[in-house]
């Protein structure tokens, strides 16, 4: 399973849980958001070189 994958099942399961839970919109807006945000912002923090080398490993493990 990609890392993507595993990112969209975590933001799936926070969203049908904040659904289930009586909370207020505004909190599943930032549960929602914390999900898909957090890995984006990792991601953004790195350096150019270490994006580079991310992609890389990636391009590797999809030749398994």
């Amino acid at each position: 399973m990609s890392p993507i994958q595993k990112y969209v099942i975590g933001a799936a399961i926070a969203v049908v849980v904040t659904w289930i839970l009586p909370l207020p919109g505004w909190i599943t807006l930032l549960v929602i958001l914390a999900a898909i945000g957090a890995p984006v912002v990792g991601y953004l923090m790195l350096d150019p070189s270490q994006r580079e080398r991310l992609k890389r490993a990636r391009r590797r493990g999809l030749g398994r």
